[in-house]
C-alpha cells in the first residue's frame, strides 16, 4: 500500500450503515472485518516506521546527552499526518478491496 497516493479523509466521517453491512448483511461481522484489517495496516505501518527510524538511530552510551535528528523528526511527523488505520480499512471495505469469507460455510 503506498501511503502518499491514499485518499482517505484524516477527520472523522459518517458513514452510511447500509453501505458498510451490505457485503456481510450483519453490521457486527462487517465492523469484525474492518477491525481486522485495521489491526493489519496498523501493524505494517509500524514496522516501516520502525524500520525507517532505525535508519537514522545514533546510539550512545551517554543518557546526558540527547541530539535532535531532523530526518527522523521529519519522518515521524509524515506518519503522524497519515490516515488512522481504521479510517484506511473502512475506505478498502467500502471500495470492495477486502475480501472475506465464512468459515462455517465451508464445512
Amino acid at each position: 500500500m503506498d501511503l502518499k497516493k491514499v485518499k482517505v479523509p484524516s477527520t472523522s466521517v459518517t458513514h452510511n450503515r447500509n453501505e458498510i453491512d451490505a457485503p456481510t448483511e450483519n453490521i457486527y461481522e462487517a465492523i469484525s472485518v474492518i477491525s481486522r484489517r485495521a489491526e493489519q495496516i496498523n501493524t505494517d505501518i509500524r514496522k516501516e516506521l520502525i524500520e525507517k527510524l532505525e535508519e537514522f538511530a545514533t546510539y550512545n552510551d551517554s543518557l546526558d546527552e540527547v541530539f535532535e535528528n531532523k530526518e527522523q523528526i521529519e519522518v515521524s511527523k509524515f506518519y503522524e499526518r497519515l490516515p488512522k488505520p481504521h479510517a484506511l480499512a473502512v475506505q478498502e471495505w467500502l471500495e470492495g478491496k477486502i475480501h472475506h469469507r465464512k468459515t462455517s460455510d465451508e464445512s
